[in-house]
């Protein structure tokens, strides 16, 4: 199903300019920075699983729990632009 076109006019009082906002459709940025946080986050249970000192293994898991806040965060966001 293709996402529908929905017409606003733009905020400026007397103006006839109109914008196009696709519904159901999130924003390629937002998309962006989910796939950012992924890789992120499997990199830096990758590190943890290799760091050698305890502190470091806790320094590398803490930041992937970080990407993996960040990620979801960013999934509700996407979510919540599809849904307007």
């Amino acid at each position: 199903m293709l996402p529908r076109a929905r017409w606003s006019r733009s905020d400026n009082a007397g103006s006839d300019r109109r914008s196009v906002r696709l519904t159901g459709v999130s924003d390629p940025e937002t998309e962006e920075l989910r796939l950012d946080q992924i890789a992120r986050e499997r990199e830096e249970r990758r590190r943890a699983d290799d760091a050698p000192l305890a502190d470091e293994v806790e320094q590398h898991d803490r930041r992937a729990d970080k990407a993996a806040y960040l990620r979801e965060k960013l999934e509700a966001r996407a979510q919540a632009e599809r849904d307007a």
